[in-house]
């Protein structure tokens, strides 16, 4: 069996974190694994998780009634997948499909919320980590915006 807090201390989004602060999280995590085409999750669903890439590609989607699912993101090993499980409502605000095979580390949101709370100097690192997810989406939205709503001459 796979030592978890070897593999996270290893996953990019973590490096460099505090040894005291891993071990912690290894209390919130588990290994997980997609099929490709497996919805990982849909928007507005409760973001109750994080995950940690290893291994596959996951698109990140918005649903358009005009177009279907469009792609906002793909990500895949060594990204990470999902925030929303940091802010309230604690809500998913994009879907996530599976494009490969995909093994991932998935870190139960409540418990994070929880350790977090009760130690602010991870609470603080994760958060400057996360918020750095957050601007990457909004910038690939962005970018998929313009694609959208840009002049198609």
């Amino acid at each position: 069996m796979e030592n978890l807090e070897r593999i996270l201390a290893e996953h990019p989004f973590l490096a460099g974190m505090e040894p005291s602060h891993l071990e912690i999280l290894v209390g919130c995590a588990s290994n997980v694994r997609f099929e490709i085409g497996q919805l990982i999750f849909r928007q507005g669903e409760d973001a109750d998780v994080c995950y940690l890439l290893r291994r596959g590609r996951v698109s990140v989607e918005v649903f358009s009634p005009n177009r279907g699912p469009v792609v906002i993101q793909t990500v895949g090993e060594g990204d990470v997948l999902g925030w929303s499980w940091l802010t309230p409502p604690y809500y998913w605000h994009f879907d996530a499909r599976a494009l490969d095979p995909t093994l991932a580390i998935a870190l139960d949101g409540k418990c994070l919320r929880r350790k977090c709370d009760e130690d602010h100097g991870l609470g603080y690192v994760l958060l400057k980590r996360v918020a750095t997810i957050i601007e990457q989406r909004l910038q690939a939205t962005r970018l998929q915006l313009l694609d959208v709503y840009g002049n198609h001459s």
